[in-house]
């Protein structure tokens, strides 16, 4: 590997594992009531797209920063879904 391979892993790395502290604290007090939804869903879609385009291009470092970004997300909106409280009537 060379030096920008190993510069773009470490750059990935640090992007991708900051959703690390919102899916364990999501996780830990069982609350997402915080949390925007259709953020989450569009930094998704985006965050796909990358994945997808890593792949085309055939870069590792995109295609491992984005499939965890990816699945991390995920995680925060499927907790989120699970977690949210229903609005009480008016």
């Amino acid at each position: 590997m060379n030096f920008v391979t190993i510069l773009g892993l470490a750059a990935a790395s640090f992007t991708t594992f900051s959703f690390l502290p919102q899916v364990l604290k999501t996780w830990q007090t069982k609350s997402a009531g915080d949390l925007s939804l259709s953020t989450f869903s569009i930094f998704c879609v985006g965050v796909f797209l990358w994945l997808v385009y890593g792949v085309l291009i055939a870069d590792l470092p995109v295609i491992l920063a984005n499939a965890v970004t990816f699945i991390l997300s995920l995680t925060v909106i499927g907790q989120a879904l699970i977690y949210r409280k229903p609005r009480p009537k008016l």
